[in-house]
């Protein structure tokens, strides 16, 4: 069924629906000037819900906003996210009034084409997968799937500790299908055996919210000891004890805030040993590749603290080692004795690595290792006995370089294709020779490796299955750059098939995220090719504001100068459509939390230049989120966005791009938005409001859907399939968008 064919049959059945504030609207698909968009079709279709104009108004700084749906951020948002039934009143009623639009309007007239996407899609999972075990001492952990299971299996083997060949059978330490099983969201956040390998701890979320219960696991019986930890943020470090284990608990706004000690089999007497206070850090911990340190890192986007613990002595006291300083980022490990620091100190703007002994750690003893090199990103470091490994990023894509720590040699691990990604595996092993680590492509399906560094040879553990079959020969991949006005070129990396003609015409999917320093990868994805082999070019858009060209690249995307990141995702657009990747007025855009901030902001200022919007669990209440403390996630933020609270500045140029705050009567192209109720990290009111203000404000363009799962959180649904199923969502509405539906 095609996009008119959807829109003129919702009409006819808008008696059907019984929604309350449903109403008839008549919605053109031309641009500013009445031209038709080519890859639409002029439709009549029925509005959707209109939600009650509320009229708040604010005053901040001595101006004033008003906000009319202020009312659908609920109350008691913390209970709905500790269980989504807490929702209740006209706020669930409007959300579900949402959803029935979306499904009678959108869902249902393409159920045909969601299903063959999913279908395609499942056929490209290998069903009963598993990884490449990781060996620890006598056994060897690895995860698996079953066929036709939702969850992950996690298990292990005993090896032989010096061949780290198999000696035994698979043990079963946590079965996710049956651990699963009646319940509406469960999702395995974290796991980690003791040292003694006789007690297994696995952390659980139920709501999606990021909110887990730890609980610990007798490996000799499979029997859980008879308690469990409430309100964790599911990190945790065990003691070489194998008694003594560490983990954090979540404050009543899910901010990660205490370390507790706990000891195994004493519950209740649990001994904190540090509170983060400050809710502008986010606070975490980490145990070093030697496994002889604990850190508590405490980060804001400009600033860390460390504090450390020895494991040996888990009962001492936390010594700090720099004390916290605006602009100064550093990140320890250690080895043998050593601390080795990641850091920005001394202006090294894309990171060097110094050392110190570990009797003087404070930060007068640091020095120099390894120099700064502007554009040489220096993106992390992993530990072994007797080497490092650097995490690179140069000119926009990842390296491996390898220094022998005895030597002080190096060489790089390099790589064959135009556009790639890799990442380090770090597995369980410390006095090991053996770096694993994974590399893909666009095209490459993700392929494992054990290099030997000090052989500097690799051997392939596995190379990733696509069941229904995949010849990367069918497939071009490129890199491109869009040069930005202010001469910023800013890399495109392009997917498409080989019998997709490059000549103006073919449709686009652009993808983008651009914040806090994340990186977008030129990695595989079997999501991608669904779309690609129906003739769509896939594009990211790697966006000031993450880290691609260095730590500049991001700093050059923050802050005041954010509005970098959205006219880089446009010059991206303009440029596919100039070098004639993408037909113009046929790209769909789409990113999700951070990135649909981007797509949202995107979407006020050049909204004729798409064909759809795709925003996931959208950060699109910029000043209203960025000015409440209450929230998560928002007194870190200050450093990133501004501070809007006390800055008029920030303010002003804050509500300037603010995507709820800058909707208006423009011809909007059609919008999808994804959120879900125990979403902690971008809450579900911030798309409702933001479809809502779009609804009432540019009726006669859209349409505007908003798709709330009423049962997950900020990473949407929590089995594999039925993630897959959000994904062909996505995919049939970017088809639809482009009348390829």
């Amino acid at each position: 069924m095609t996009r008119r064919e959807i829109l003129t049959t919702s009409a006819s059945a808008a008696a059907t629906l019984g929604l309350p504030g449903l109403a008839l609207a008549q919605a053109a698909t031309g641009d500013a000037t009445g031209e038709t968009v080519p890859g639409r079709r002029n439709f009549t279709a029925l509005q959707g819900p209109m939600a009650e104009r509320r009229p708040v108004t604010i005053t901040q700084l001595g101006r004033t906003r008003t906000d009319d749906y202020a009312w659908l951020r609920a109350e008691n948002w913390q209970a709905v996210i500790d269980d989504p039934a807490n929702l209740q009143g006209p706020i669930r009623d409007h959300i579900e009034a949402e959803n029935a639009y979306t499904k009678q309007v959108f869902l249902d007239p393409t159920e045909a084409l969601r299903e063959t996407l999913f279908q395609e899609l499942r056929g490209k999972v290998k069903e009963d997968d598993s990884s490449v075990p990781a060996p620890d001492g006598t056994f060897a952990y690895f995860t698996r799937f079953r066929e036709g299971g939702q969850y992950p299996i996690v298990a292990r083997r005993p090896i032989d500790p010096a061949t780290k060949e198999p000696t035994g059978p698979e043990q079963i330490l946590i079965d996710g299908d049956r651990e699963a099983r009646g319940h509406p969201f469960w999702r395995l956040q974290n796991w980690e055996q003791s040292p003694r390998h006789d007690v297994f701890a696995y952390a659980v979320d139920y709501e999606g919210g990021n909110s887990t219960t730890l609980r610990f696991r007798v490996t000799a019986n499979g029997s859980d000891l008879q308690y469990q930890i409430e309100k964790c943020d599911g990190s945790l470090v065990w003691a070489p004890d194998g008694r003594t284990c560490f983990y954090t608990l979540l404050d009543d706004n899910f901010r990660s805030a205490k370390v507790m000690r706990h000891v195994l089999g004493e519950p209740g007497r649990d001994v904190m040993i540090y509170e983060e206070t400050d809710p502008s850090f986010q606070m975490g911990t980490y145990k070093t590749s030697s496994g002889k340190y604990m850190m508590v890192i405490r980060v804001r986007s400009d600033a860390t603290e460390v504090h450390y613990l020895s494991l040996d002595a888990p009962t001492r006291p936390l010594r700090r080692m720099a004390q916290v300083r605006d602009g100064l980022e550093y990140y320890p490990d250690h080895n043998g004795e050593w601390f080795y620091i990641r850091t920005n100190a001394d202006g090294a703007t894309d990171f060097k690595v110094m050392r110190t002994p570990v009797t003087a750690p404070e930060r007068r003893g640091w020095r120099e290792y390894i120099a700064h090199e502007p554009g040489r990103f220096i993106d992390g470091l992993a530990l072994y006995k007797e080497h490092m490994v650097l995490a690179l990023m140069v000119n926009a894509l990842p390296q491996l370089r390898v220094r022998n720590l005895i030597t002080d040699g190096e060489h790089d691990i390099t790589f064959p294709e135009e556009a790639y990604d890799v990442d380090v595996l770090r597995g369980f092993e410390w006095d090991t020779k053996t770096l694993r680590f994974t590399y893909n492509s666009p095209s490459t399906p993700t392929e494992t490796y054990d290099y030997d560094m000090a052989a500097r040879t690799r051997v392939l553990r596995k190379r990733q299955e696509i069941p229904s079959g995949h010849d990367k020969a069918n497939y071009v991949v490129r890199r491109i750059e869009a040069v930005a006005d202010d001469g910023a070129r800013v890399p495109v990396t392009i997917l498409h098939h080989k019998d997709t003609r490059i000549d103006g015409a073919a449709p686009c999917l652009l993808y983008g995220y651009g914040s806090y320093g994340i990186s977008m990868p030129a990695n595989f994805s079997i999501s991608r090719l669904p779309l690609v082999d129906r003739g769509l070019v896939y594009a990211i858009a790697h966006i000031r504001g993450g880290q691609e060209r260095g730590q500049q690249w991001y700093l050059d995307g923050k802050l005041m100068k954010k509005k970098n990141t959205f006219t880089d995702f446009i010059r991206a657009a303009e440029t596919l459509v100039e070098q004639r990747f993408a037909a113009p007025r046929r790209i769909v855009i789409e990113g999700r939390s951070a990135g649909g901030l981007l797509v949202g902001a995107v979407m006020n200022m050049r909204p004729e230049l798409f064909a759809g919007v795709i925003g996931g669990v959208a950060f699109v209440d910029v000043i209203n989120t960025i000015s409440d403390g209450e929230l998560p996630l928002t007194p870190p933020e200050w450093t990133e966005w501004g501070n809007p609270i006390t800055d008029a500045a920030a303010y002003d140029y804050m509500m300037s791009y603010s995507p709820y705050d800058q909707v208006a009567a423009l011809p909007y192209p059609p919008l999808l938005a994804q959120t879900a109720l125990s979403d902690s990290q971008v809450t579900y009111w911030e798309p409702a409001k933001w479809v809502a203000r779009l609804r009432a404000t540019a009726p006669d363009f859209g349409p505007y859907f908003l798709h709330c799962n009423m049962e997950a959180g900020h990473g949407g649904a929590s089995g594999r399939f039925d993630r897959l199923k959000e994904v062909a969502e996505s995919h049939a509405f970017a088809l639809w968008c482009v009348g390829m539906a």
